[in-house]
């Protein structure tokens, strides 16, 4: 999932009840505090998920569901930073590489899939990310609806953001679960997440080619001064 934190400017002691604040405090920070036990438990997941279904089930499902909590956090405790966002969106995508790693061992015959989908993920945020930072954007959120409708409202609106992330993650897990004889259950739950996992490679895709013509501008500019 990638429920982003907002990054917010760091205190400093201009005021005389500031407190500077150091490297380590913002290591510390609440929302990141929860991005760290989101990266515990997900690796825990990587460790039972060839013999431990379900663990690995619950393990990824609370690194997955904390990703509603450290942006909240963030807000509420004004403790949104760069360091948090840039922590909450690499968890994200190696949790979900690291996800599709292991279905490509236990589907092998799908291994171009798995690494094109993989491929697809990474390349698409890391080309938005540093396509909005490049334009002078204070967040990879802030997307206009003159950029992409569609990619505004996925950033913009929590809800569909969230919505969006998790059933793309439920996705996957219904194929994995599905390999362990889950049968219905894994079946019923990818036909069901299916039609929002195919939307979320779409945004993925309008994602990649939004970063690459805001980059190309900028090079245009630069090169016709």
């Amino acid at each position: 999932m990638s429920i982003d934190q907002q990054p917010e400017p760091v205190a400093t002691s201009g005021a005389s009840n500031s407190k500077k604040v150091e490297v380590r405090d913002i290591f510390f920070y609440i929302p990141n505090l929860i991005g760290y036990f989101r990266i515990i438990t997900a690796v825990l997941s990587f460790i039972s998920m060839r013999n431990h279904p379900i663990i690995t089930l619950v393990l990824y499902g609370i690194s997955g569901f904390l990703d509603a909590f450290d942006g909240y956090a963030a807000r509420k405790f004004n403790q949104g930073t760069r360091f948090g966002a840039v922590l909450d969106m690499v968890t994200d995508r190696c949790a979900t590489s690291s996800l599709i790693v292991y279905l490509a061992t236990i589907y092998p015959s799908y291994t171009l899939l798995w690494q094109l989908l993989v491929s697809l993920d990474l390349a698409s945020h890391y080309m938005h990310m540093y396509a909005m930072q490049s334009s002078g954007s204070t967040s990879h959120k802030n997307v206009d609806q003159s950029q992409s409708y569609i990619l505004s409202l996925y950033y913009t609106n929590r809800t569909v953001l969230f919505v969006v992330c998790l059933v793309n993650e439920l996705f996957y897990v219904a194929i994995y679960l599905h390999y362990y004889n889950y049968f219905w259950f894994g079946t019923l739950l990818a036909w069901l997440s299916a039609p929002i996992w195919l939307f979320k490679q779409f945004a993925n895709v309008i994602q990649l080619n939004g970063a690459s013509v805001i980059l190309a501008r900028m090079d245009a500019e630069d090169k016709s001064k």
